[in-house]
């Protein structure tokens, strides 16, 4: 499968911390958040943030860490998203994933940011937080992820490449939110009182395809 046109990446975090992420003007990295900590709930997996942010660095720039980035996938509807839904037993956070809310940024435009402000960013084939991923740094190298396992909906024979990540270092601008997806109107509802009356709004829309 090609490269898709217009790739899009996708950013997953619970509803209640959108505040602090528009009165930050940013999403932060694990590292900075660990320093931070924000209002709101953490819904990652903590042994593998663990392992992120001390264990794992990139191939293409060796001395920053997987945890010192903030990731997106290339889709919506991802794995950790069903393991959020089945409420998996190494999970913290246990409340479904209803509350969870999709940010939607254009990867071409979230490069040419990082670029311009300085940020090392990556992408990898695979799940960055597992033992062993192949990352690149070159939008030239784009063809090398698995587009049809990204873009799947039935994923049991290809989850690796499901997985596949965008990393930018250290932060992502809020502006470069486009779009927010939510699974119901009760939760569009939160983020449309969540975003201020003036200042970036992304256009917020009710998508239950997005979710399992």
């Amino acid at each position: 499968m090609t490269v898709p046109a217009q790739p899009k990446i996708y950013h997953i975090v619970h509803v209640d911390r959108l505040p602090s992420i528009i009165a930050d003007g940013c999403l932060w990295c694990d590292a900075a958040i660990s320093q931070r900590n924000p209002a709101g709930t953490t819904i990652g997996m903590n042994k593998i943030k663990q392992r992120r942010l001390k264990e794992l660095t990139l191939t293409s720039h060796p001395s920053l860490y997987v945890g010192q980035c903030v990731p997106f996938y290339f889709c919506p509807r991802s794995i950790m998203l069903f393991l959020i839904h089945k409420k998996n037993t190494e999970l913290t956070y246990q409340g479904g994933q209803e509350p969870i809310i999709h940010l939607e940024g254009d990867l071409i435009q979230a490069v040419n940011w990082a670029d311009q402000n300085n940020l090392r960013w990556a992408f990898t084939l695979s799940n960055a937080g597992s033992s062993y991923f192949e990352d690149r740094n070159s939008l030239a190298q784009l063809h090398e992820i698995d587009w049809a396992a990204v873009q799947a909906t039935n994923w049991q024979t290809c989850k690796e490449g499901k997985q596949a990540e965008f990393l930018v270092e250290s932060t992502f601008p809020w502006h470069l939110v486009e779009r927010i997806g939510v699974k119901s109107r009760v939760i569009y509802d939160q983020v449309i009182k969540a975003l201020p009356t003036g200042g970036h709004h992304p256009q917020v829309e009710v998508r239950p395809d997005w979710y399992y």
